[in-house]
């Protein structure tokens, strides 16, 4: 058996073909680059039907190759917290909003949940703008009168493919509205939401799979008969493909932006465990929540600096880096240049730069950065860890820590006495919603690539030890 695996991120659409055991097959690898407009204001938005046609020419691509024979599964991690208002017929009424956009605001008078607390625990979220029920009533203004329906980019875009769509609980718990224990909408977000019948999409069971529509059906013949299933939140699935399964380990994940994430097991209708009032949590599948934090600062943070401080490429900023101390030297960072994630609300424009002399290299820049970051993480790791009164070891993941053996070091260094380890491989997403899709939530094949990362007493990372993740 072989499963075609997508990764629906926000800055590319990836495509992978995977072996029964989720491991990807060597060149079996389809990407676009899906790109985000970001203008002042804090818009932060994707054009829904041209990422529509990003993800299409990576299936012509695999189709064209010969890669999509054999297949006999779909499974799709997705992007957490984007929202679109569709037409009757499924056609967007505008852009898709994205984690990153921080326009949305309450609407005037309305005081929020009775019960923030509880809210809070039955949700997983907060009443903020990162979420639809402040989303929602304030796209409602910007569409005007007529129906309208409200979907996510994975909805839309699977919407347009398959011949019948559904929210998964995954994703759904993502919006803000769903009770994470009952897995129905929760009716206080709902009304906090101005939600109206037909609004919302239908909630996919746990054994629900799509099917394409007859005309995609005939020009991926490959595909005609093979079952989607459910996607899965970028977040949790990264969390699978890290390995981190259970509350063993933590993986903090850098990509686009950054998270900090522990995956518990809670069935429908039991009790959820703890969750402090700063974190976060959403559903991985109908059986386990993933709770954590997560920072707008990421890959996007090191790719605008690269950009603006003009910084070498490749080996040479390796170098550079290499001579600067693993908690950034003198220059300090605010890295909130993007805003903030839940529960907080600096907009995007609060980032801050410090210690800068005529002296200072702009490698000095990026690594104080960098490292503003990792400190970040770091008290989110710790927020996690009180709910467990035990220290937790750590995973690394994502294309920016991948790419950088400096931030590698630097985020072991910071998160010592913790045992750190990273996974190279930047397919975690993709892989980790495939073992959600086949039930193998372990992560007990695919995984031989963990490698542990070893820091000097002196805070010099000495060396990487590639040796496989101990169970």
């Amino acid at each position: 058996m072989r499963i075609l695996a997508f990764d629906l991120g926000t800055s590319s659409v990836r495509g992978l073909v995977l072996d029964a055991g989720a491991r990807p097959l060597p060149g079996a690898l389809a990407r676009r680059k899906t790109p985000i407009s970001i203008v002042e204001g804090g818009a932060a938005t994707i054009d829904g039907p041209a990422y529509l046609g990003a993800l299409m020419e990576c299936l012509d691509d695999l189709s064209a190759a010969g890669h999509l024979d054999g297949v006999e599964l779909v499974a799709t991690s997705a992007q957490w917290h984007s929202v679109v208002p569709l037409d009757p017929d499924g056609e967007p009424l505008g852009p898709v909003l994205t984690w990153l956009d921080t326009r949305p605001s309450p609407p005037p008078g309305v005081p929020g949940p009775a019960d923030p607390d509880d809210f809070h625990r039955r949700t997983g979220t907060w009443w903020h703008r990162f979420y639809w029920s402040v989303r929602l009533p304030w796209l409602r203004e910007l569409a005007g009168v007529g129906p309208l329906r409200f979907a996510g980019l994975v909805e839309y875009v699977l919407g347009r493919l398959l011949e019948e769509t559904a929210m998964s609980i995954s994703q759904a718990s993502g919006t803000g509205l769903l009770d994470l224990r009952t897995l129905d909408w929760d009716a206080e977000a709902c009304e906090l939401a101005e939600v109206r019948p037909g609004e919302l999409p239908a909630l996919a069971p746990a054994d629900w799979s799509g099917r394409l529509r007859p005309e995609y059906a005939r020009r991926w013949p490959a595909l005609r008969s093979v079952r989607w299933t459910p996607p899965t939140g970028d977040g949790a699935a990264s969390n699978v493909g890290s390995a981190c399964y259970d509350t063993r380990r933590a993986a903090v994940t850098v990509g686009t932006s950054a998270a900090v994430r522990l995956v518990q097991s809670a069935p429908v209708g039991t009790e959820l465990p703890s969750l402090p009032e700063q974190l976060w949590r959403y559903r991985v599948d109908h059986g386990h929540v993933v709770t954590g934090t997560a920072f707008s600062a990421g890959g996007s943070l090191y790719a605008w600096a690269r950009k603006q401080l003009r910084l070498p490429e490749g080996p040479e900023l390796d170098r550079a880096l290499a001579r600067i101390p693993l908690d950034g030297g003198a220059v300090r960072a605010d890295p909130r240049l993007g805003g903030d994630r839940p529960p907080g609300l600096a907009p995007s424009g609060s980032g801050m730069i410090t210690g800068i002399g005529l002296d200072t290299a702009a490698v000095e820049i990026l690594a104080g950065l960098m490292a503003a970051l990792c400190r970040q993480v770091d008290t989110g790791v710790a927020a996690i860890e009180s709910t467990l009164d035990k220290r937790v070891q750590v995973v690394l993941g994502g294309g920016a820590v991948a790419a950088s053996t400096w931030w590698r070091r630097a985020f072991a260094a910071t998160l010592a006495p913790r045992e750190v380890h990273h996974v190279p491989d930047p397919e975690i997403g993709a892989v980790g919603a495939a073992l959600v899709a086949i039930g193998r939530l372990d992560g007990a094949t695919g995984l031989e690539r963990i490698v542990r990362t070893d820091e000097g007493r002196s805070g010099t990372a000495t060396r990487s030890d590639h040796q496989q993740y101990p169970s």
